[in-house]
């Protein structure tokens, strides 16, 4: 219980808010914490925010509605029916997390009107900062996104907030035609989980998206061959990032909607059974499933990928502009670059073996020898160097996914990441390049429209065409390149993701530079996703390739690889993995992680 000090504003909001929570879960023994962790659900456990003393109405709102749906997931959420229709890829996961929890949503507003204003302030908060009102082509705008905000108004009645009601209305026609029928269903059922989520394929089905199921999901409409056909079809893009997680959301959000969703790490359920059952030959047992249930990774052209640099794709003008913006965004971590720089310069500095040339004609006065001269006058001074040491003859590349699912905060903080690792990294001595991975189009472009026309051979591979952007070279100063970075932010630019090949890429491209230290940061959400290959191969064709090639790097002794999860863990496929949240984080993040590359290099 939280003891109530007289006037002690926070204590009498927390005591309100666990009241509130507990009533709303109707669980009498849930114990609500407070303090400066991320929002979370763990069994009969919640943490919130840390109100303090200055908290105002509309920021008291959103924290009730936050503390409302945690509440609400306990009392009308059934983790058991919900794996029971877990679709098997990653972005249709996202899709069906997210109608789900609109139905959370719904059900706890019409049960408890008063939970209703609270959650509305909470969806509105997260949209705060949202820039989906700036796209104004239908073939740049997610049908994900629309997907989630046009169900959540279907279900719950709360209207989609004022700055992405223009981006809505582009996909608003589309849905309504296809999928009218279905949502009504939908909405008929919300006090019915396992009826309610037993609808949601069919919902993907009338929208031409079920291509994004996996091959055990039962709505699945793939034949014998594996391929769906999405000819004709309108929509865009079929991933979604975090239900709650919309361009520049605030983090507060973000932070609750991630827990939300990886309470019961859906994804990686199989593979922790795996590796706690036969954590020996599970790599054995992973490349035997490749093996048996797919033919070896193709790529059905390559004539239309392109690997581009950022001056190519944006004139400087703009490159201006959105570095511009990019600078707004990050303006008050001016401080932390300074800082981290520092830190991981003296870890560096502290770790090298000093070594010195002496009797030198130029360099640093050596004052240890001065005796001589006063002994001597005719002999002449000496001078000494000290030489470059190890860590100075190293090479980092960045490798982030610039995909749809990254849209809004996470691509930010990406780009973040990589403004302040590289000038880091630069003041310690360091080269690093900055690169970016992602597709020219959505549904295949005209890798896809080649195959159409010729006929639609069976299992084609990989089906869209590739764009890999260079932001900076390992041998061009930050200086130079600042205003690339800045790229991230454009609007349209940001598409789908085939991870694999994007790390071939960067690996190929490493192997080339001659620095005897080579390591690679990739920074993703997670999952491959393409849905023009995924809908004529098999549902984790992708994900496969993925695991691939991070064993072949993985086992290349001259190349460490380390991921950066944003908002989603990546441990299931690399060894080396960390998850940032919160963007606050990421300097000590980064510092610690780096560090460790180069002690466990000392230690050897």
């Amino acid at each position: 219980m939280v003891e109530i000090k007289e006037n002690n504003f926070s204590d009498i909001i927390k005591k309100t808010i666990t009241e509130a929570t507990r009533s709303i879960a109707e669980e009498p023994e849930l114990e609500v914490l407070f303090g400066d962790e991320t929002p979370s659900l763990s069994g009969k456990k919640i943490r919130l925010r840390e109100p303090g003393n200055f908290l105002n109405k509309e920021d008291l709102t959103i924290l009730r509605g936050q503390a409302d749906l945690l509440a609400l997931k306990i009392k009308n959420h059934d983790q058991l029916i919900h794996k029971k229709y877990l679709p098997s890829s990653p972005q249709a996961q996202k899709l069906y997390n997210a109608i789900e929890e609109a139905r959370i949503e719904a059900v706890g507003a019409i049960d408890m009107p008063g939970c209703a204003s609270n959650l509305n302030a909470r969806n509105i908060a997260s949209y705060r900062n949202s820039t989906l009102n700036n796209i104004t082509q239908k073939d740049e705008a997610p049908i994900a996104e629309a997907i989630s905000l046009i169900i959540r108004e279907k279900l719950t009645g709360f209207a989609p907030p004022n700055n992405t009601s223009k981006f809505v209305d582009l996909w608003r026609p589309h849905i309504n035609d296809k999928a009218l029928n279905e949502l009504d269903k939908l909405k008929d059922s919300i006090f019915d989980q396992d009826a309610f989520a037993s609808k949601i394929p069919e919902l993907l089905n009338a929208l031409d998206i079920a291509t994004t199921l996996g091959e055990g999901d039962p709505s699945s409409s793939k034949d014998e061959t594996g391929e769906s056909d999405v000819e004709g079809s309108e929509h865009e893009n079929t991933e979604l990032s975090d239900e709650f997680d919309p361009d520049e959301t605030e983090m507060l959000d973000e932070e609750i909607t991630d827990d939300l969703i990886d309470l019961d790490d859906l994804e990686g359920v199989e593979d922790e059974d795996e590796d706690s059952s036969a954590p020996d030959n599970r790599g054995e047992i992973e490349e035997t499933k490749q093996n048996t249930r797919q033919p070896p990774y193709k790529v059905y052209t390559t004539e239309y990928d392109e690997i581009i640099s950022a001056e190519e794709i944006a004139d400087i003008d703009e490159l201006d502009r959105l570095r511009n913006y990019l600078d707004k965004q990050i303006s008050n971590l001016q401080g932390v670059v300074a800082r981290l720089a520092n830190k991981l310069q003296r870890k560096l500095m502290a770790q090298q073996n000093r070594s010195w040339d002496f009797d030198l004609e130029e360099g640093i006065l050596d004052t240890a020898r001065l005796v001589r001269v006063v002994t001597d006058p005719m002999h002449p001074l000496s001078f000494k160097m000290e030489r470059d040491t190890d860590f100075r003859d190293t090479v980092v590349t960045l490798l982030i996914d610039n995909s749809g699912s990254m849209r809004g905060r996470p691509i930010m903080v990406a780009a973040t990441c990589a403004d302040i690792l590289t000038r880091t990294l630069e003041r310690c001595g360091v080269k690093a390049e900055v690169l970016g991975f992602t597709t020219k189009a959505w549904k295949g472009g005209q890798s896809r429209e080649l195959w159409t026309n010729s006929g639609k051979q069976m299992r084609p591979g990989r089906l869209n065409d590739l764009r890999h952007i260079i932001y900076k070279s390992a041998d061009a100063p930050w200086r130079r390149s600042k205003r690339n970075l800045g790229l991230m932010m454009k609007e349209g630019i940001l598409k789908e993701n085939i991870d694999g090949e994007a790390l071939e890429w960067a690996y190929e491209r490493m192997q080339k530079r001659q620095e005897q230290r080579k390591i690679m940061m990739v920074i993703s959400d997670g999952a491959p996703v393409d849905d023009s290959s995924l809908s004529v191969n098999s549902g984790n064709y992708l994900e496969l390739h993925l695991k691939k090639v991070i064993n072949k790097i993985e086992t290349d002794k001259d190349i460490e690889l380390i991921a950066i999860g944003i908002g989603h863990d990546v441990t299931r496929y690399y060894k080396r993995a960390v998850t940032i949240i919160d963007v606050e984080e990421l300097g000590g993040a980064m510092t610690e992680k780096l560090a460790e590359l180069f002690d466990e290099k000392e230690n050897k």
